[in-house]
């Protein structure tokens, strides 16, 4: 179970909900464990042209306050939901099978869900109507319904609207960001199994670096080992010559180049994501001096993370170190890891702004809690000179903080050349 039960529930309580109903794939997957790889993918246009280019919504998670959680899916994607912890399956309309060989058999497993998609009976047409059946069932039809209005298209949220005249809907969308901030266990240990591919598969990645090689030899070792070791490729980006990031891997290594590099991986659905700085040369003294700068700002940040902190304030800690070192170019922060590259919160300069939907009114700039899983990092870019890099991740903890795993930022990655 992903989603942090005891966590949700008190912000329902807190915020006076019956139930939470999610809409986007990445809170569907957070409140069922559900995935599909074409929800994230298939908007309203790509099946009935035309239309808009909002994502076509065609499953939903149901997380009541009491009673069971539920899942609505369309049928030919329903397999996917075999053997996850929510029970109650709702699909819609016609499945499109053909029942030609009704003597072929399934798994045992598998029986319940062919019993579901051969019965004879009326089906909901939409999704929608999928979901508003169930409401009514359960007998939620006039409740007080946290909605995720944002990964909703707005013809879906009127439908749902008029079905049921007698319910509360309120916009919950950023409430369900502000539960996904602090993780589970099982969160965490997806989170530490993604970060160890990814560290391990880096360097690796990193240790093929020779000038005259491209950067698209070690992005491709980096999918292949990251794949072997069951996870998914997100992103390898690069510094070029000090004049910015770069994900085009046909840069050709040279003797003299010292580069940002930041690279990430997604185990189960979690998001892992590195940096460190690569060096095809010993760095002069002064580029060692700018490293051990961001070495430092990372420690300043890694003293005040700790529950009840301010995010700005580890933001501030790590701007500080680098004022006093001189440097005033650069984006000390951090911030969250989870289902999506960034979670909240995010850790940077208190900007005034509120997260804010029909439930939740909170400052952006968000007080540190424990369980929550935090990247730090900061970079530096010296056009036709290099770039320098460290990014490091973390949990809080009830007294401080500890490493999610360790991850050597000592000094740069420096290429062993024979």
């Amino acid at each position: 179970m992903l989603i942090n039960r005891l966590r949700a529930h008190a912000y329902m309580r807190r915020y006076e909900l019956d139930v939470l109903i999610a809409t986007s794939p990445v809170n569907v997957t957070y409140c069922s464990d559900y995935y599909c790889w074409i929800d994230r993918l298939v908007t309203k246009y790509m099946t009935t042209p035309g239309s808009s280019s909002h994502l076509d919504n065609r499953s939903f998670a149901v997380f009541p306050l009491e009673g069971d959680p539920a899942l609505v899916v369309t049928p030919i994607f329903a397999v996917n939901a075999g053997g996850l912890w929510v029970n109650d399956l709702q699909i819609f309309g016609e499945p499109g099978l053909d029942g030609v060989f009704r003597t072929s058999s399934v798994p045992e497993e598998q029986q319940p869900l062919l019993d579901l998609l051969l019965a004879r009976r009326k089906r909901p047409a939409t999704a929608v109507e999928a979901l508003t059946t169930l409401l009514q069932a359960r007998g939620l039809a006039g409740a007080r319904i946290g909605l995720e209005m944002e990964g909703m298209d707005p013809s879906a949220r009127e439908a749902l609207s008029q079905a049921l005249p007698q319910a509360a809907i309120r916009n919950c969308s950023n409430l369900i960001r502000l539960i996904r901030m602090v993780k589970s266990a099982e969160e965490i240990e997806c989170l530490t199994r993604a970060a160890e591919i990814n560290e391990v598969t880096a360097v690796e990645s990193l240790s093929l670096a020779r000038p005259g090689r491209s950067m698209s030899e070690l992005i491709h070792h980096f999918r292949v080992r990251v794949a072997e070791m069951d996870a998914d490729f997100d992103h390898f980006a690069f510094g070029i010559r000090g004049l910015g990031i770069a994900t085009e891997p046909h840069y050709v290594l040279k003797d003299d180049d010292i580069l940002y590099v930041d690279f990430g991986c997604v185990f189960r659905h979690y998001f892992s994501d590195g940096g460190t700085t690569l060096a095809l040369r010993e760095p002069p003294i002064e580029l060692l001096k700018r490293h051990a700068a961001l070495r430092s700002c990372i420690d300043a940040g890694v003293e005040v993370l700790r529950p009840g902190v301010r995010s700005s304030v580890v933001r501030d800690e790590m701007w500080s170190v680098l004022n006093e070192h001189g440097i005033t170019a650069s984006f000390p922060h951090g911030h969250g890891l989870g289902l999506e590259v960034r979670d909240y919160p995010i850790l940077v300069a208190n900007n005034g702004l509120r997260i804010l939907d029909d439930c939740v009114d909170e400052p952006s700039d968000l007080p540190l809690e424990p369980n929550m899983v935090i990247n730090l990092e900061s970079a530096i870019f010296m056009p036709g000179v290099g770039s320098l890099h460290i990014e490091k991740s973390f949990v809080v903890t009830p007294g401080g903080n500890r490493p999610l795993i360790p991850q050597d930022r000592t000094t740069p990655f420096e290429v062993q050349l024979t």
